[in-house]
């Protein structure tokens, strides 16, 4: 029976590396919990056209949009875990869903394996050209003398751009109107509408918007000052308060349970996918930053970015309605 049990221990251990070292052997599914066209849809179209050119495989985006990126995610969960089924996402249903829906679909921080986190981007505070407003200055003091008047776009309940308010708010002691969208598209619309007054957004979704004069930077809220608008000073160097340091990121995950020698590949193909010049000029041309971190750096950057946005959403008592 020993001899036995020893032959299957083996002849499992073998046909697991056999595996692992045919994978990929058929098409891969890159998971994107958000609508086609926006930011982390066109990082995940990039790194899968990247990926499938290295890894000889096609790596094919699909889109599973809905409840605050948590359905798309919660299939990932329940997805093989056989590295045919990955997930791309921003922060959102990892560490700020979870505080905000009550029915999850999966645990955040122990359901998925950690593969690395691909981009980061700080926010940055802009307002309409035609806007009063320039400087973070002005914006604090119209909200000291007007509380509760200066309104907000956001992409919607519980998003980077609406969290990044509600701290900007809890930390200077002011307070304004959230005015929350389906999407960072429409937001954005309205703001260069002038149907709001400013917004938190991604430096990538409205780069091409400062550059074109429509849309006013006012203060990043990086550590540091973004390489694409270096002219723009951090929310604390503006004057402003000074634990307003924000990044929204785009990671890649996987079900819980994959194979250490396929994540050990998949890993390395995608550090060297965010080496590659074309893709480095790519992402940094419009305000993203390369992070390309190991899976245990990784995890723990989610354990704090998870304990962070709880203390927020708890404080300021924020619903996903």
């Amino acid at each position: 029976m020993k001899k036995l049990l020893t032959s299957l221990a083996l002849g499992l251990a073998a046909a697991t590396t056999a595996l692992a070292q045919a994978w990929p052997a058929k098409p891969v599914t890159l998971v994107v919990p958000f609508p086609p066209g926006g930011s982390t849809d066109s990082i995940a179209r990039t790194i899968g056209n990247s990926l499938t050119k290295s890894l000889g495989q096609t790596f094919v985006v699909e889109n599973k949009p809905g409840a605050t990126g948590t359905i798309g995610a919660a299939m990932v969960k329940r997805s093989p875990a056989d590295g045919y089924t990955l997930l791309v996402t921003s922060l959102g249903p990892l560490v700020i869903a979870p505080h905000l829906i009550k029915a999850m679909q999966y645990d955040a921080l122990n359901d998925f394996d950690h593969i690395t986190v691909l981009v980061q981007a700080p926010n940055v505070l802009v307002v309409p050209a035609a806007s009063p407003h320039k400087s973070l200055a002005d914006v604090l003091a119209f909200l000291k003398a007007h509380p509760g008047k200066m309104t907000f776009a956001s992409s919607g309940n519980g998003s980077s751009d609406h969290l990044t308010a509600e701290l900007f708010w809890l930390e200077s002691g002011t307070s304004g109107v959230h005015v929350p969208y389906k999407g960072g598209g429409p937001a954005v619309q309205d703001l260069l509408g002038g149907q709001v007054d400013a917004s938190f957004q991604n430096v990538n979704t409205v780069f091409q918007h400062i550059k074109s004069g429509k849309l006013r930077p006012l203060a990043v809220t990086g550590d540091k000052r973004s390489p694409v608008l270096p002219d723009v000073p951090t929310i604390a160097e503006a004057g402003g308060p000074k634990h307003v340091d924000v990044y929204s990121w785009q990671a890649m995950v996987a079900p819980k349970g994959l194979p250490a020698d396929i994540k050990t590949r998949l890993h390395a193909a995608v550090i060297a996918t965010l080496a590659e010049p074309q893709i480095r000029q790519q992402f940094t041309s419009v305000g993203l930053e390369i992070v390309g971190n190991t899976p245990a750096q990784f995890a723990a950057f989610q354990q704090r970015e998870f304990a962070r946005w709880k203390q927020v959403i708890e404080t300021r008592k924020i619903t996903a309605d």
